[in-house]
């Protein structure tokens, strides 16, 4: 193949949606209502509906939809929550913005996920919520982690930034907690063309709540009933996701038909994403894992080929947050952080590059 195969192209990711979207910009700005007006709230109620939760607050990132769904949950100002180890860093600054300590749990080394098994030795008379992660677009154990929660009288926040549509045991994501928290990132399977953000919740005092934080704490205009945040879903972007939206199954649809191509012809020498059949992934990223990974991104480079590393460095490395996190190592996490290769996934993508794609990998020889 003689063309190089992006990661991720957002112009390509994006094209087909032209039409809509220009006609969503055309009727938003002549509207002259550009904050909280009927895009947001047309979003937030098919957003809803689409989750099949009560109600949807649109914000104006996925970490701002961390902090404010932890802040509505009135914890103890020592509280700590759970969280997993090898999360992407929002998750974890979400709880230290929101005021509380983050405690790391090692993953699953199979599903990448948070393990349910060792939430329970993590937690102390501090623990007051679990902040799960559907990690990848892999929904995590949500039928044991409930139980767990159930038991310690704890309140569970769902990061669902990279799960849109994902399906345990017949409920989605965001469906399963206290709240979900949701990010449209650009690169994200439901995608916006900024930053913004989503939370759900079945809970009316707390969807009550998350309006008044959203909008400087305020009820009613210049009354303000909590000390609030700015940070509200822009309209132009909520009119944007509406119209995406409407695809958002077709794009996951695509994105699990490549995943599947991957996935039976990869060699077995190579760590694949494991499948469940209680799970409905929805494969916002694609990894293996290679013990050379470095070596076989370079390699697949030559081969004209861009992959990503989701992450690169674990959380308990980032200089930033040594104080917080101290100086407990997390080999489980480690050990992904230094093994994992994302591949090219996105709505662009064809069969035929991924076919490619795989026939490389197949013939890779570490050195």
């Amino acid at each position: 193949m003689d063309k190089i195969i992006e990661y991720e192209s957002l112009g390509k990711t994006n094209s087909g949606f032209e039409q809509e979207y220009f006609s969503a910009f055309k009727e938003v700005m002549q509207s002259g209502w550009y904050i909280l007006g009927k895009q947001v709230a047309d979003f937030e109620k098919a957003f809803a509906n689409y989750c099949g939760t009560s109600y949807c607050i649109g914000v104006a990132s996925g970490l701002d939809a961390i902090i404010l769904s932890l802040r509505a949950l009135d914890l103890p100002d020592d509280a700590e929550v759970i969280v997993p180890s090898n999360t992407y860093i929002a998750s974890i600054l979400g709880v230290i913005n929101a005021g509380y300590q983050p405690v790391l749990v090692e993953p699953d080394l199979a599903t990448y996920n948070i393990d349910p098994e060792k939430i329970e030795e993590a937690i102390t008379h501090k623990t007051k919520a679990i902040l799960v992660v559907h990690l990848y677009g892999k929904m995590c154990d949500m039928t044991k982690i409930s139980l767990i929660a159930q038991k310690y009288g704890l309140k569970v926040v769902e990061d669902c930034a990279q799960a849109h549509g994902a399906i345990h045991c017949g409920i989605k994501a965001g469906n399963w907690s206290d709240a979900g928290a949701f990010s449209f990132y650009p690169t994200k399977n439901l995608g916006a063309l900024g930053d913004a953000g989503a939370i759900t919740t079945n809970d009316p005092i707390l969807a009550e709540k998350l309006m008044c934080l959203r909008n400087y704490g305020s009820e009613r205009k210049y009354e303000n009933k909590y000390i609030g945040f700015n940070s509200r879903l822009d309209e132009i972007q909520a009119a944007f996701l509406i119209q995406k939206l409407k695809k958002l199954d077709d794009i996951n649809a695509h994105k699990r038909a490549l995943a599947q191509l991957y996935l039976s012809g990869i060699d077995d020498r190579f760590i694949k994403p494991s499948i469940q059949p209680w799970n409905f992934d929805v494969f916002h990223i694609f990894n293996i894992r290679c013990k050379k990974r470095d070596e076989l991104k370079k390699y697949l480079m030559e081969k004209g080929i861009k992959t990503d590393i989701h992450y690169p460095v674990s959380p308990n490395n980032q200089v930033a947050y040594r104080k917080i996190l101290g100086l407990k190592k997390y080999p489980l996490s480690e050990e992904i952080h230094s093994t994992t290769l994302s591949l090219p996934i996105a709505r662009f993508h064809t069969a035929e590059e991924v076919e490619y794609i795989t026939g490389c990998l197949n013939q890779f020889e570490p050195v």
